[in-house]
C-alpha cells in the first residue's frame, strides 16, 4: 500500500512516499482503513530521531478510520465500526491502512466527523491529561505558556468547560483565538509577569507550559506550589525547576469523554487545514515551520 514516512533518520530530504505492506494487527490492536490522519510536530521530531526510530518507517501517530480487522484478544470493537485512536510506537498513520492500539481507541460518533475525531489523541488528550494532573477546582486560575498551539487551543477549552479561569500567553496575532475560546490573552516578552498580574490579580494557581526554554523559567515563579508546574515542552528543565512533566492516560475512557464534548460543541478541534495525502510533505513542512494555527489533517 501506499504511505509517507522517511528512508532514515534526519531532515525533510528524508521523507518519501513508500511502498509498505498492509500490516496484520497484533494482539491488542485494530487495523483501519484510514479516513483521516492528524499531523503534529511530534512527527518531524520522530523523523529527525528524538524518539529513537531510526528509518524507514511511515509517519502518524493518530487517526480515524473505519475498522477492518481485529487483532487477538481485542473486546470492544467489530469490524466496520468507525474509529479513532493512537497508532502503535507512535507510527504508521500516514497510510491507506493503519494499525490502532484498542486500549487507546474509541468508537466516533456520526455527529463528529473523521477529521475532527483524528487530531483527538494527542493534543487534546495532553490537555485533557494535564488538567488532570493539576487537579484544579473551578474558580482556579490556570497560565497556559503557548495558548495558542495545538495543545493550548484545547486545554484553554477544557479548563474552561470545567470553570477554570485561564490566562493564556501568545503571540498578538493569535489573541482573538485565544479570547475566543474564554482566555484571557497576555503578550510574550518584557513585562510579562506585570501582565500576568494585572490580568490575574489574585495570582495564578497553576502553570502549564507548551513553549520551554526562558519562556518556562520566566513564568515558573508565579507559582510557589511547584508540583503545580507542568510542561511538555521541556522536560529537564521543568524538573529542575521543581515541577513536573504530565503524565498521559491514553485510554479509551479519555478517548470516548473528548469525543463527546466534540458532539456537544463544547470543545472545538480546530482543524485548520484538510489537505490530501498526496500534500503529506507540505503539511508536515508548515507543522515544523510553526505556521499553522489550529490541526492539520492528511486524507487518504
Amino acid at each position: 500500500m501506499r504511505a509517507y514516512g522517511f528512508t532514515e533518520a534526519g531532515g525533510p530530504e528524508k521523507q518519501a512516499f513508500l511502498d509498505v505492506p498492509v500490516p496484520a494487527p497484533g494482539p491488542g490492536e485494530l487495523l483501519v482503513q484510514v479516513r483521516a490522519a492528524g499531523v503534529n510536530p511530534g512527527d518531524w521530531r520522530l523523523r529527525e530521531g528524538t524518539y529513537g526510530v531510526s528509518g524507514p518507517a511511515v509517519l502518524g501517530r493518530e487517526v480515524a478510520g473505519t475498522v477492518t480487522e481485529l487483532g487477538p484478544g481485542v473486546e470492544g470493537f467489530s469490524v466496520g465500526d468507525e474509529v479513532f485512536g493512537g497508532c502503535p510506537g507512535m507510527v504508521g498513520g500516514w497510510a491507506e491502512q493503519a494499525l490502532v492500539t484498542a486500549s487507546f481507541a474509541a468508537h466516533r460518533p456520526d455527529s463528529v466527523s473523521p477529521e475532527e475525531a483524528a487530531v483527538l489523541p494527542v493534543a487534546a488528550g495532553t490537555a485533557h491529561d494535564a488538567l488532570e494532573n493539576l487537579g484544579l477546582p473551578a474558580g482556579a486560575t490556570l497560565l497556559v505558556n503557548g495558548a495558542g498551539g495545538g495543545v493550548g487551543i484545547p486545554v484553554v477549552q477544557l479548563a474552561r468547560v470545567r470553570g477554570i479561569n485561564v490566562v493564556g500567553v501568545a503571540s498578538p496575532a493569535k489573541h482573538d483565538l485565544v479570547a475566543g475560546f474564554g482566555a484571557t490573552p497576555v503578550a510574550y516578552g518584557d513585562g510579562l509577569l506585570d501582565r500576568v498580574r494585572v490580568a490575574a490579580p489574585r495570582g495564578v494557581d497553576a502553570v502549564f507550559d507548551l513553549v520551554g526554554g526562558e519562556a518556562l523559567r520566566t513564568v515558573a515563579g508565579l507559582v510557589a506550589d511547584r508540583p503545580q508546574l507542568l510542561s511538555v515542552a521541556d522536560k529537564l528543565l521543568v524538573r529542575e525547576l521543581g515541577g513536573r512533566e504530565v503524565e498521559r492516560d491514553r485510554s479509551t475512557a479519555v478517548l470516548t469523554r473528548l469525543v463527546q464534548l466534540v458532539a456537544s460543541k463544547a470543545l472545538d478541534p480546530h482543524v485548520a487545514q484538510i489537505r490530501p495525502l498526496d500534500e503529506a510533505r507540505e503539511a508536515l513542512a508548515e507543522v515544523e515551520n510553526g505556521h499553522v494555527v489550529g490541526k492539520v489533517v492528511l486524507v487518504p
